[in-house]
């Protein structure tokens, strides 16, 4: 996670689950006028719309006070959803079993997109089960992952 993230998460996650949410992470995006700050909450009862105008409400309050990114942004508070992003190792060891996509920050044996089967972690090393072969990615190599719900076509089932 980039320096900016950090410092927001830093700022922004007590606020969310002094609310009652569990912050599950944030996405920073862009620059000038398409700058775009998405923060996702979770809750056991699951999110509303509702909920996620109450957070943004607090959040607004909070960036405009404290002021950590110049210039004009959008906030967007939301559920993680179903192909929920992975953000924290705790995700990915929640997530154990399922299918999922992994996007590193540089490349590996000449590639940087992974589908497969999540085995969960060791140490901070996330473990993906892909065909025949395991891969064990460094948490801080992987730039973006998220959980798989649809069944995606690929070359071999057409």
């Amino acid at each position: 996670m980039a320096m900016k993230e950090t410092l927001l998460e830093q700022l922004l996650e007590p606020t969310v689950t002094s609310l009652g949410y569990e912050f599950w992470g944030l996405e920073f995006s862009g620059r000038g006028s398409q700058t775009l700050l998405r923060v996702y909450i979770e809750s056991d009862a699951g999110i509303l719309v509702d909920d996620c105008a109450k957070v943004s409400r607090q959040l607004s309050a909070i960036l405009d006070v404290e002021d950590p990114i110049p210039g004009e942004y959008t906030l967007e508070v939301s559920s993680p959803g179903l192909d929920r992003p992975l953000f924290k190792l705790e995700h990915y060891q929640r997530y154990s079993g399922q299918s999922v996509q992994i996007k590193l920050r540089l490349a590996f044996e000449g590639r940087r997109k992974f589908t497969g089967v999540l085995k969960g972690v060791e140490g901070d090393e996330v473990i993906l089960h892909v065909d025949e072969d395991e891969f064990c990615f460094p948490i801080e190599t992987i730039d973006q992952a998220k959980v798989q719900t649809r069944l995606e076509k690929t070359k071999s089932n057409k």
